[in-house]
């Protein structure tokens, strides 16, 4: 392995690009890179099949390069970095002093495959916070789902807090985006069968039956599912509500309703 290159001070060009490529989403679509922090993140980078251009390493707080295994990531370029350049570049301080610089994917519905006849995907309309989306990729990785799909979708899946939330999850799910009508049709043309979280017109998600190819659909806590997703469903669903309030956050109703189709499907 040769001699790894050297980054000591915070106005290397490089420091900027990843700064740039950190706080624009502008940035991260223009070039098609995302910055991924920690091990355990980067590990599951590689094993979703993304190409890792750039490791970072800090020596003061992560091992020497020699003493780590760059192999399996595809013989990256190796930049050591010294604490102060971490701590400028990190998005927090708790990532072994390793980062990278990774190649996004595309996400179009096209390039969702099936494994059987019956996938179990979920459908998130135009989620906003960071914090909620990492929370659904986090329940659809524990649940082994086949895919999830973002219908509208007000930021980009590389956001680190996206990446940070899903604890790296949004590496490690199947993950299509498009508008909602596209996704309607993908559903209807793929014969999903689609059950939208809904407060009205609802039947007990228990009183469902997840067995076949099935879509559940969730939309923001604040204004719920659009008309064109109420229209599309094949059955409204609700989680009956047995305190003063009518809604739980989107992460929370996801989990119930997909654990309830897989404890339905013997999984």
């Amino acid at each position: 392995m040769k001699e790894p290159k050297e980054i000591s001070s915070v106005q290397n060009p490089l420091v900027k690009k990843i700064l740039l490529l950190k706080e624009k989403s502008r940035e991260r679509i223009k070039t098609g890179l995302f910055i991924v922090e920690g091990q355990r993140e980067l590990e599951l980078t590689q094993k979703g099949g993304y190409q890792i251009q750039t490791i970072l390493i800090c020596p003061e707080i992560s091992p020497t390069p020699n003493n780590i295994a760059f192999a399996q990531y595809g013989n990256p370029e190796i930049i050591q970095i010294s604490k102060a350049v971490y701590e400028k570049i990190a998005h927090r301080g708790t990532t072994e002093g390793i980062l990278a610089i990774a190649k996004s994917k595309t996400h179009s519905l096209e390039k969702i495959q099936f494994k059987n006849q019956t996938p179990l995907i979920l459908v998130a309309e135009a989620p906003e916070k960071p914090g909620n989306i990492g929370a659904l990729l986090r329940t659809a990785d524990a649940a082994a789902i086949d895919a999830v799909l973002i219908a509208n979708p007000k930021s980009d899946l590389y956001n680190p807090n996206i990446i940070r939330s899903s604890v790296g999850c949004v590496f490690t799910n199947q993950i299509g985006v498009g508008t909602t009508e596209d996704i309607i049709q993908f559903l209807k043309s793929n014969q999903v069968q689609i059950f939208g979280a809904a407060l009205t017109a609802s039947k007990n998600y228990v009183d469902c039956n997840f067995e076949g190819a099935t879509a559940i659909v969730v939309g923001t806590e604040a204004t719920g599912l659009s008309e064109a997703w109420l229209k599309s469903s094949d059955q409204n669903l609700i989680i009956p509500m047995q305190g003063e309030i009518d809604s739980m956050n989107v992460s929370v109703s996801a989990a119930i309703l997909i654990f309830e189709a897989k404890r339905q499907r013997g999984l």
